[in-house]
């Protein structure tokens, strides 16, 4: 997406981008209420979901139009614009997709593959491509990161015309523990799904989740999460202001913790460490 100049956005127009160190996926939510960008193309294959509004765009010869849920997917090198067409405007999400990246996603070649269409009703698809930017805008943690992308690519599959791989040798729970040991030893420290295959033996990430939801009814990012969060409870039952607990616990910020402990447990950590130890939190708001 090319960038707008100085002054040309409408005030009300917003542009998002961050980038995941590393993918080199570029995440980027954005809203327009006109002209959005001319025509122009990228080197990355682009997906993404319309959120609300009518997302008006000229591809592959034909103007389309994608309203809320609908997913866009266009390839490498594929010429395109985008404007509104209502007043209200449009907002998306959108990924970037490096070559590379993709490429060795789909079992490392990329030939043959393709978008079988630039419009799909993929609400699942959807969903995948707005966790994964979620997760990369937040940064929560590589592991989250990876397990969000994991999920993009199993999605993306079917509109690539890529057969899911082959049935693979499950692992046995030797994996699934010897993953769960070293969750608990790295648990405030920030590693990927990468490292935690490799830590625990199996044959790839895809065997790991299995092993692991398997023997431990859960996802080793929800794992974690649960573990954080059971330090974090401990620390400020002993008084430590929310800020502090937060960073010893893995999160990368109190607002990330607090994120976690609302959805958890219904209130903030400030409201926690005070019920638990008659010491207000002046930061209380801040969570």
């Amino acid at each position: 997406m090319p960038r707008r100049p100085a002054g040309a956005a409408s005030p009300r127009d917003f542009v998002h981008l961050r980038r995941d160190s590393a993918s080199g996926i570029e995440a980027v939510t954005a809203r327009f209420l006109g002209h959005a960008y001319d025509m122009h193309h990228h080197d990355e294959w682009l997906v993404g979901v319309t959120h609300e509004g009518v997302q008006d765009f000229y591809c592959r010869g034909v103007r389309r139009q994608s309203t809320a849920g609908r997913v866009i997917l266009i390839e490498p090198g594929e010429r395109h614009d985008g404007q509104a067409l209502q007043e209200t405007g449009f907002r998306y999400s959108m990924l970037y997709l490096p070559q590379g990246w993709l490429r060795d996603a789909m079992g490392g070649s990329d030939a043959g593959i393709g978008f079988r269409r630039t419009l799909a009703d993929d609400r699942q698809l959807g969903g995948a491509i707005l966790a994964a930017c979620r997760a990369i805008f937040h940064a929560p943690s590589p592991l989250a990161v990876d397990a969000t992308l994991d999920g993009l690519v199993e999605g993306l599959r079917h509109h690539l015309g890529v057969a899911a791989p082959g049935p693979r040798a499950d692992g046995g729970p030797e994996v699934a523990e010897r993953a769960m040991a070293y969750i608990r030893a790295h648990a405030a420290t920030a590693f990927g799904l990468d490292d935690l295959t490799r830590a625990a033996g199996a044959a790839d990430r895809f065997q790991l989740a299995r092993s692991f939801r398997r023997r431990f009814g859960t996802s080793p990012h929800a794992c974690l999460v649960e573990m954080r969060l059971a330090h974090a409870r401990a620390l400020l039952r002993a008084g430590v202001p929310p800020a502090e607990a937060a960073l010893a616990a893995g999160f990368s910020d109190q607002s990330h913790l607090g994120r976690w402990f609302r959805r958890a447990y219904g209130l903030t950590p400030a409201a926690y460490r005070t019920g638990r130890t008659n010491v207000p939190d002046a930061a209380e708001a801040l969570d």
